[in-house]
């Protein structure tokens, strides 16, 4: 039988890097830029958590001795820190400079998964391991530790309640983000940016600080999901080149979710299920069978995709200048 008290933790698991890596991608989009360096940014910031959980626990060798409050921030303060540079070096090349921001995206995701393999490589000859991992035990069990209830409410606690903090924050942080984008006048002047950005400069709005602040903040949101992944859902562990696809993912979700963050919490689950369903769907040893079913999500998005260019509703649409470099001149 098919186990759903089992499947959707772990759905929800695969879920929540996706969650907040569409979320920081759609809050960049809305600003007009195009970051296809999302799948390196999320890798950034999960080796730059990495270090910081790495030497922090270096320092205080066990458990007993690890302070909760510095276990969880100095991982966090440096995962922010690692995306947030990312998301500035974007914006400083995309905005300031006026690069093309497609091959931009693109070199930031090459070279975000050379940053993180060459310092997790370093890491692990640090540790003198005989396997190519690090393993984070003390400050993975301050991420992923449970409700102290959740045990004791059955299966809705299973459900609901059984996730570490970070998943809570993902679904926190896609609802303020879809409420700040349709329900505040900065969230305005940020769409706005996005549409037209010369009107927008016409009205009084600065075009370039609003793709800085959104394109660095959404970076940020998407390291989250680096870190989850690494800190949570992997158990602690880093492993080069074990991200997989999930960046691309995200990106996709952001087209699937047609530019709604408050969308993407179900999105998610929904792409984080596809994501594993090949492993709950007896193929036995019919290799060819599992990797049709893990084309599944990418499936998924392209019908999406048809659908609404068939459909053409405005509202449906990408951002009017998401791609496009602003020329102030030009107006």
């Amino acid at each position: 039988m098919f186990d759903l008290v089992s499947f959707i933790p772990r759905a929800v698991a695969q879920a929540t890097p996706l969650l907040l890596g569409s979320t920081g991608e759609t809050l960049t989009e809305k600003s007009g830029n195009l970051n296809l360096g999302i799948p390196g940014i999320m890798y950034v910031g999960a080796i730059s958590g990495v270090i910081g959980a790495f030497f922090y626990e270096q320092k205080v060798g066990s458990v007993e001795n690890a302070n909760a409050f510095l276990a969880i921030a100095i991982p966090m303060a440096c995962c922010l820190l690692g995306s947030f540079l990312m998301g500035l070096l974007y914006c400083f090349l995309t905005v300031t400079l006026r690069a093309n921001q497609n091959v931009t995206g693109l070199a930031m995701t090459t070279f975000g998964v050379g940053f993180g393999n060459f310092f997790g490589g370093s890491l692990i000859k640090l540790t003198g391991s005989d396997v190519p991992s690090i393993a984070l035990s003390i400050t993975h069990k301050f991420y992923a530790a449970k409700l102290p209830f959740a045990s004791k409410a059955g299966i809705f606690g299973k459900l609901v309640l059984n996730y570490g903090f970070l998943v809570y924050v993902a679904i926190v942080i896609a609802l303020a983000a879809s409420w700040f984008l349709n329900r505040t006048r900065r969230g305005l002047h940020l769409r706005a940016v996005g549409e037209n950005p010369a009107t927008a400069d016409a009205a009084g709005i600065n075009v370039g600080a609003y793709k800085y602040w959104a394109t660095c903040i959404g970076s940020m949101i998407a390291g989250l999901g680096g870190l989850y992944y690494v800190m949570d859902y992997a158990s602690g562990v880093w492993s080069n080149d074990a991200f997989g696809d999930r960046g691309w993912l995200a990106i996709a979700l952001v087209i699937f979710t047609i530019w709604r963050p408050n969308v993407s919490i179900l999105a998610s689950l929904l792409f984080g299920a596809l994501y594993i369903l090949y492993l709950y769907i007896p193929t036995g040893t019919n290799m060819a069978i599992k990797e049709i079913y893990k084309m599944a999500p990418f499936v998924v998005t392209i019908i999406v995709l048809i659908i609404i260019s068939l459909r053409k509703k405005r509202e449906n649409q990408p951002p009017a200048a998401l791609g496009l470099p602003y020329f102030r001149e030009d107006r």
